[in-house]
């Protein structure tokens, strides 16, 4: 057998490809360029075919090169992944974790969920993250997290899933209006305009608009928040309403607020909460016990 391509070199690849340049590559290597380039052809070299094409100003992956990419991007996130195990002494409770949470999840689980992990499982160690869900998705894909906990539906790109459990959504109205809305609420009660929501990056707006079968965009404010606490400050503030989850809501977000959380329509206006992992990893049983503790915090429950 000739000689093997050192992980090194592949974590060149990796990052060259997921920075697409140069320069940026090698910053985040923490080496020079020339070290950085100098290490790809030796790729190329002891693999035999060409991964990049060159000129002086520009580079583009070639066909095999976005295939290695890939098998490049299994070989490192299993060899963390045998690291991790070996660190833990073959324990499945013990070593890192790195969990990634989107917006308008974080804030109402990770305190808990931290919590329960250090009391129950105090070897294992959960590195958090929190960020957009196409943001984390790829941080998933490119090994830098390994289970994610997001809202569905969901494009979840290939990967596995389990589902935690359900999140009830509500629309919160300002008590000036809340009144005579009834319940399930009658949107053409609400004065247009009135409706405020998340920005568009951020999955929530899209779950509950269609979950609460919200059709009327005449309804809604074009002003968006940037996050949940800012949206039910806003619509505090202009005597307005939002959609809000049950999980937010039983954490106190409407606090100090004059808004009333009323049943809004949809026989399912819920959002599920799922943990999301890599297909190829060897770490399910430790991913199953954060999962676990994980739907204990939801409002309901609905893991088997």
């Amino acid at each position: 057998m000739g000689k093997l391509p050192s992980l090194k070199n592949l974590s060149y690849l990796l990052a060259l490809h997921q920075q697409q340049n140069f320069n940026r590559a090698a910053t985040v290597c923490n080496v020079s360029q020339s070290t950085l380039s100098s290490g790809i052809q030796n790729l190329e070299e002891q693999l035999g075919c060409q991964l990049i094409e060159r000129d002086h100003k520009s580079f583009l992956f070639t066909a095999i090169g976005e295939e290695i990419v890939e098998q490049a991007r299994k070989i490192i996130t299993s060899t963390e992944e045998l690291m991790h195990y070996a660190q833990g002494h073959g324990n499945i409770l013990e070593g890192p974790v790195r969990l990634g949470i989107i917006p308008t999840i974080a804030p109402f689980v990770v305190g808990d969920l931290s919590e329960r992990i250090q009391q129950k499982y105090p070897k294992l160690s959960l590195q958090l993250a929190e960020d957009t869900t196409h943001n984390l998705l790829n941080a998933l894909r490119d090994g830098d997290l390994d289970i994610l906990l997001l809202a569905l539906p969901m494009d979840i790109q290939g990967n596995q899933k389990w589902i935690l459990g359900r999140d009830p959504f509500k629309l919160v109205a300002h008590k000036s209006i809340a009144d005579k809305l009834g319940e399930p609420v009658n949107y053409d009660m609400l004065p247009d305009g009135s409706i405020f929501l998340l920005e568009k990056e951020h999955c929530l707006t899209g779950h509950a608009v269609s979950a609460c079968q919200l059709t009327d965009t005449v309804k809604v404010n074009p002003f968006t928040a940037t996050s949940m606490h800012s949206l039910v400050q806003m619509a505090n503030a202009r005597k307005g309403a939002t959609f809000m989850s049950q999980m937010a809501i039983d954490r106190g977000i409407l606090e100090h607020t004059d808004l009333t959380p009323l049943k809004p329509s949809g026989q399912e206006a819920a959002r599920d909460i799922g943990l999301v992992y890599r297909a190829t990893t060897s770490r399910r049983q430790t991913f199953r016990k954060i999962a676990e503790e994980a739907a204990a915090l939801l409002p309901i429950n609905t893991l088997s």
